[in-house]
């Protein structure tokens, strides 16, 4: 089963969904793990009843942080902000699909 996710992850590192900036966007964010050099940018650009009608991330960094923000932005088209609010770690480490060590948890 890992290996089925593994490939997953790799097809999103290869080939991210909604790669690049959105200018302009309605809502940026930008972060990054100094311990690693990971830096993502998130931008949305939502409608009148706050959906998520355009997403894009950009950044660099390893295969597991472009993977997911590339899952992440796939998961999240056309919905609430505040149904983004409820997110949490353990929804996106799902997104994932395989346990992360320690280290690989700041990805």
């Amino acid at each position: 089963m890992d290996d089925m996710y593994r490939e997953f992850i790799l097809d999103h590192y290869k080939n991210p969904r909604f790669h690049g900036v959105l200018e302009p966007a309605d809502i940026s964010y930008e972060d990054d793990n100094p311990l690693c050099g990971d830096v993502i940018r998130i931008d949305l650009r939502v409608d009148s009843e706050n959906r998520v009608v355009e997403s894009a991330f950009s950044g660099q960094g390893c295969a597991i942080s472009q993977a997911s923000a590339s899952m992440l932005m796939e998961e999240i088209q056309g919905k609430t902000l505040e149904e983004l609010k409820e997110y949490s770690r353990d929804d996106i480490l799902d997104m994932v699909g395989i346990e992360l060590g320690p280290v690989r948890l700041k990805c």
